[in-house]
């Protein structure tokens, strides 16, 4: 269970960078700081 103030656990997801779909991994920004937001219904015609 993700818990506040306890290590995501590293997955991959689809992000949109520089005018392209891109798959970035959670693992790759290790010892960096990450800002993680979701917002269902982005990209979608709802």
């Amino acid at each position: 269970m993700i818990k506040v103030g306890k290590k995501a656990p590293d997955f991959t997801a689809q992000a949109y960078s520089k005018g392209e779909f891109v798959s970035v991994q959670l693992s790759e920004y290790l010892g960096k700081w990450v800002l993680l937001c979701f917002y269902p219904g982005d990209f979608t015609f709802v």
